[in-house]
């Protein structure tokens, strides 16, 4: 049923849409289309290189062609150019730009784009026989959305083209068996097919998500889909091997591997759920999409996969891979590995050993974390080959990239007053003059800069144009709109602070009129309230996080030492992998072979909170994996040492090999082009690779040792309920 539905995903979704649901950035948007009638509430810029300066008659035509074919596009609602204003703002040393309004479309502005690129590509091939060397190229805020959203799909399709394969031949050294291999796939695909049909569902259901949603499916659903899956198949495959039936085995599975399955599944649902109290589209969007995969992850793993191995029986192990070895023949039969036996018997006769030598590495990595900077990346970090950034390029060759992070700021009066009153009017200059002193500052438009008018009589403002009035007037004349171009070169974060500044000045310190009221908007301001979103509420979600987690182990283990211990143990893989971040992206050690030029200078404001709520829910998976064992064997009669050597012996094998196909998974998505996903998909990978190995094979068996009979207070008996 889901199936047809999913296939609409990459229409459904929208690249961030409102990113901040109701806010002062999308009220400024609405009160420009609707206050104001203006036709450049929504816009796009094209950008003409290639042909002669629209100051000599050659270049006026060509402009002139132009601009009347792209006047009658549909979605076009007014260009404005060099002709129609002869403002030198749009010339550049190497061509020039077209600021096109566009009507409120069906969804969001850049559904617009494809049609008006192919426009503007057929014009371009009657202008290259005059000017070979004529481009065309559309960016601005839709340009670029759309872009993200193409390279988004696209890099979910190749990074899901890469893992397969990979992961594939990792699962046949796991398991020795073809048929084994491919369920934990298997699993995976369905998950990922469901959880987009959801997405398409709840979009219909007016539930805006964003495109990053299905990066998020793919990448979770395959790391998610397979270790659980990998973890059941392994119980069963044990249970076989034991003499049980399939249908016992298939029970056995379910109580034991199910039964991680469901805590670890949980615990990363309570942290996307948790990621949900955010208004913002993006981590929203990563939330629900997180929430979701998982949860159909969790739910094919303990349903559908149990019923299909208890069908399956003995032929799970149809087309065997003699060449494998021992290895998986050894998990399959009983699972004690003896190379992991005889480590877990030295990290438990050896804690404060094995403690030293598994803690420094983290120590040192988790020291670099302090050092992340959580801002949006400055300079340009879209996809390369997209033709929005190869525009923007170009307007960074004119001099001219400023104008895509454009504060369109609205300044309200009371009522009686109105910027073409004497009051308002020195009001607006008031806030254009202040702007215009600031360094990050090029260009401020308003009524007063554009007129050049100081003190206007009732006369000179009668004769304005009309087109003049629109753009900077409401209807009534309560409202009037100012545009600020930021200087060429200064960085986006700076851009974004001059937004706050004017928010927390108030009116009386910007315009002189303490009764006027300042909406600020433009894609900085956006920027701004996204990233004040996600820092306001950052103590909340990891409050929630860390309560959830403790609470799913107490209640599975019924212990309190055990939830504590991995918390803690969560919280220094998180830092450790923070750190690896900023030593490879804002450090820019070998970050070149992640396929970046230089450092960044900034790693998101989402991705700490996202790798903080992922990390939680899937370390959570080993942690229980790995204490029920010991617990088991504590259960069965062992002493401590012996029953954390035999826990290591029994899931050093499985744990190890769900954490390599994790880590495969994760790090196909830090070969993206999209930034954001290729920082998620490396900083995942480190964090996954760090507490599969460091923390839960080394630092974690040690700490149990240490802890002992407390690892099960208050009741050893309930720490076992579940064996």
């Amino acid at each position: 049923m889901l199936a047809p539905v999913a296939r609409h995903v990459d229409v459904a979704l929208n690249v961030a849409g409102n990113r901040t649901g109701s806010s002062q950035a999308s009220d400024v948007e609405r009160r420009l289309a609707t206050d104001f009638a203006s036709p450049f509430a929504r816009y796009a810029l094209l950008v003409i290189t290639g042909v002669p300066s629209p100051d000599t008659p050659d270049g006026r035509a060509a402009l002139a062609e132009i601009a009347s074919t792209i006047d009658h596009t549909p979605g076009v609602a007014r260009t404005a150019s060099y002709l129609t204003t002869r403002d030198t703002a749009f010339l550049g040393p190497q061509g020039t730009l077209m600021v096109v309004g566009l009507h409120a479309p069906p969804q969001e502005a850049d559904d617009w784009i494809l049609g008006l690129r192919a426009v503007s590509a057929s014009v371009q091939q009657r202008l290259r026989p005059r000017y070979p060397r004529a481009t065309l190229a559309w960016t601005g805020n839709a340009a670029l959305n759309y872009d993200v959203r193409s390279a988004t799909a696209a890099d979910a399709s190749r990074a899901e083209h890469r893992i397969v394969p990979l992961t594939l031949v990792l699962l046949l050294i796991v398991f020795g068996s073809g048929v084994a291999a491919c369920l934990p796939l298997l699993a995976a695909g369905l998950a990922i097919m469901m959880s987009l049909g959801v997405a398409v569902l709840l979009v219909y259901a007016n539930w805006p998500l964003a495109i990053v949603l299905r990066n998020t499916v793919s990448m979770l659903g395959l790391g998610a889909g397979i270790d659980y899956a990998l973890l059941v198949v392994s119980r069963f495959r044990e249970g076989l091997a034991a003499g049980h039936t399939s249908v016992e085995a298939a029970e056995l599975a379910l109580r034991h591997a199910g039964h991680t399955v469901f805590m670890s599944a949980t615990a990363v649902v309570i942290s996307f759920a948790a990621l949900l109290v955010v208004p913002a589209s993006e981590l929203r969007s990563i939330a629900t999409g997180g929430l979701i995969v998982v949860a159909i992850s969790g739910l094919v793993a303990t349903t559908l996969l149990p019923g299909l191995l208890a069908w399956l029986g003995p032929r799970v192990d149809a087309l065997r891979m003699p060449w494998i070895g021992r290895a998986a023949a050894t998990r399959a039969q009983g699972g004690v590995h003896p190379g992991w036996l005889a480590w877990g018997k030295w990290a438990a006769a050896h804690p404060w050993g094995v403690l030293a030598l598994g803690g420094l590495p983290l120590v040192a990595l988790g020291s670099q974390a302090g050092r992340l900077n959580a801002n949006l990346p400055s300079g340009d970090w879209l996809p390369h080959h997209a033709e929005s950034t190869v525009a923007l390029a170009s307007l960074t060759r004119m001099g001219k990239s400023g104008l895509v992070q454009t504060l369109r700021i609205i300044i309200q009066f009371p009522p009686g007053s109105g910027v073409l009153t004497p009051t308002g009017w020195d009001a607006t200059r008031h806030a254009t003059e202040r702007l215009a002193a600031d360094p990050r500052v090029a260009l401020v438009r308003s009524l007063p800069s554009v007129t050049g008018a100081i003190h206007p009589s009732p006369t000179f403002i009668n004769l304005l144009p009309s087109d003049v009035l629109r753009a900077f007037a409401s209807r009534d004349g309560r409202e009037t709109s100012v545009e600020v171009v930021p200087r060429e070169g200064v960085p986006i974060s700076a851009v974004i602070a001059l937004a706050r500044e004017i928010r927390v000045a108030g009116p009386a310190a910007f315009t002189g009129d303490a009764d006027a009221h300042v909406l600020v908007g433009g894609l900085p301001a956006f920027n701004a309230e996204y990233q004040d979103q996600v820092r306001a509420r950052s103590g909340t979600i990891v409050a929630l996080v860390i309560a959830g987690s403790f609470v799913t182990l107490l209640i599975g283990f019924r212990s309190v030492l055990v939830p504590i211990k991995a918390i803690i143990l969560n919280l220094v893989s998180v830092a450790a992998a923070f750190g690896a971040a900023v030593v490879v992206f804002q450090d820019g050690y070998g970050i070149g072979l992640l396929g970046l030029a230089a450092p960044i200078d900034g790693l998101f404001p989402a991705v700490p909170l996202v790798v903080f709520c992922l990390v939680f829910g899937f370390s959570m998976d080993y942690e229980v994996f790995l204490v029920a064992r010991v617990a088991e064997a504590v259960a069965r009669g062992a002493d401590e040492e012996s029953a954390i050597a035999d826990g290591v012996a029994r899931t050093g094998g499985v744990i190890t090999s769900a954490a390599a196909i994790m880590v495969v998974v994760f790090a196909a998505f830090a070969l993206s082009d999209f930034l954001l996903i290729k920082i998620l998909g490396f900083t995942l990978a480190v964090a996954i690779l760090i507490d599969a190995t460091f923390v839960r094979m080394a630092v974690g068996p040690a700490l149990l040792r240490l802890a002992g009979r407390w690892n099960w207070w208050p009741s050893a008996r309930g720490a076992c309920a579940r064996k």
